[in-house]
């Protein structure tokens, strides 16, 4: 079909028509072009086709990267990554759109930057700069911030816009810094440091509006990160939009997702706030009357009952008489009888009185020693009188009394013990033997010299 006549004033195409010659001039005039763009959307289902998009900041083109393409690229596809792909233009006719078919894939200019965005960020987790425990929490009603950002951007004016509209008293003091350039990260990590050192800041906040990777990249510095981590001041960051997510923010305390939101975070609002506290006012006011009446009715309660116990404690104070009087009664009666009991005692105490008793036996002791003495003259005399016939007895067979008459006792030592042994005839003694004569008086120590035997009595 001529394409002229297609176009040919009056005529009337369809939409087929229409496509395919559209779908002629693309594949004809671009058959194989070499695109610069983001990779955004991508997909890959279970074919191990991938599909995505791939844009920059005024237009965006599907493409598809086959899977048998696939396997002479060393490259990964991912979200965000900057490429260059080189591939033929297609339409693909049942939806009417073109696209890219990609024959290869290469990192371009903000590919790299990714790339070191990715590594830093995975070298500052393994250092535990993203830890949810080392978070600083936030103050609820800040009185100082410190703003750190570009004073003529509109990022700055977001934030004290809400500031504004939301009549806090909080004092905002600016850092201006350059949020994007050669020197901006380390303007921005040195006015971090210098925020800690203003007397009385609680909160300091890194803001800037949106861009791309590259206008966004001072805060993807490591520069920038040390200082936030090292903060000992809570880190705020409101920079780009929802889905900029920088280095900054994941070691800041706490991200928000623009200017707006920080402001909005950290600002109380002085509306809501008053509605807030009318609130509990309110809910105050009506607990403590509802309290007050509760107390109310427990005074009314107990009135009541006191006044009810007044009848009670009168029933009490007359049973209290009753009791009193039939103590004092019983306790008189008790009294009166122990009296009469002691009395009793007592007089029969008189009777048995000690000093009379002792009196009595005091008599009758002294007789019975009268007795005694008497009892024991008389025995001591008879025993006497017995001693003094025995003694005249035994003198009569004494030996002594025979001594007496000029007989002695002759003895001699038995060689064996020692003891003595009474030597009545001759023959009993031999010649040089030691003989002992006793005499009433006194004894002799003799020596046998000779012996000499007689008749029985030679007196």
């Amino acid at each position: 079909m001529n394409t002229t006549n297609l176009f040919e004033a009056g005529s009337i195409l369809t939409v087929s028509q229409l496509t395919q010659s559209i779908k002629r001039i693309l594949e004809t005039e671009y058959r194989f072009v070499r695109l610069a763009g983001e990779i955004s959307n991508l997909k890959t289902p279970f074919s191990g086709h991938s599909y995505f998009t791939l844009k920059d900041s005024g237009a965006q083109i599907r493409a598809v990267f086959f899977k048998q393409q696939q396997k002479f690229s060393g490259l990964t596809l991912q979200d965000g990554r900057q490429v260059v792909v080189f591939g033929r233009i297609s339409v693909y006719e049942p939806r009417g759109e073109y696209q890219i078919i990609v024959d290869s894939v290469e990192l371009y200019g903000i590919g790299r930057l990714q790339r070191e965005y990715e590594e830093l960020k995975k070298k500052l987790a393994e250092k535990g700069y993203f830890s949810a425990q080392l978070k600083k929490p936030l103050p609820s009603f800040p009185r100082k911030i410190i703003v750190i950002s570009s004073p003529t951007g509109a990022a700055i004016q977001d934030f004290l816009k809400i500031v504004r509209n939301r009549k806090s008293p909080v004092h905002i003091q600016i850092i201006p810094v350059k949020v994007q350039g050669k020197d901006a990260a380390v303007e921005i990590a040195g006015a971090i440091r210098t925020a800690q050192t203003i007397s009385g800041t609680d909160v300091i906040v890194l803001c800037r509006g949106g861009g791309s990777i590259e206008d966004l990249w001072a805060f993807n510095e490591e520069v920038v990160a040390e200082a936030i981590f090292r903060s000992i001041i809570p880190v705020v960051t409101g920079i780009g939009h929802e889905i900029d997510f920088s280095i900054a923010d994941f070691c800041a305390d706490f991200r928000c997702p623009t200017p707006t939101g920080a402001a909005e975070k950290l600002i109380p609002d002085s509306a809501s706030l008053l509605r807030h506290l009318a609130t509990l006012k309110n809910s105050l006011v009506l607990r403590f009357q509802r309290k007050v009446a509760t107390l109310e009715q427990q005074v009314y309660h107990h009135t009541r009952m006191l006044g009810e116990m007044k009848n009670v404690l009168k029933d009490i104070e007359f049973r209290l008489q009753l009791s009193t009087s039939y103590l004092a009664r019983v306790m008189t009666q008790s009294l009166m009888g122990r009296e009469q009991h002691l009395s009793s005692l007592l007089n029969r105490l008189q009777l048995q009185k000690p000093s009379n008793r002792i009196e009595l036996h005091g008599q009758r002791l002294n007789m019975l020693a009268s007795q005694l003495n008497s009892h024991m003259q008389r025995i001591v005399e008879r025993k006497q009188a017995a001693l003094a016939e025995q003694a005249t007895l035994l003198n009569s067979v004494s030996p002594l009394a025979t001594l007496g008459r000029g007989y002695a006792i002759v003895r001699k030592k038995h060689p064996e013990d020692g003891t003595y042994l009474v030597v009545s005839r001759a023959n009993d003694a031999d010649l040089g033997e030691e003989l002992n004569i006793l005499f009433q008086q006194g004894q002799l120590w003799c020596q046998v010299t000779g012996k000499e035997k007689t008749g029985e009595n030679n007196l």
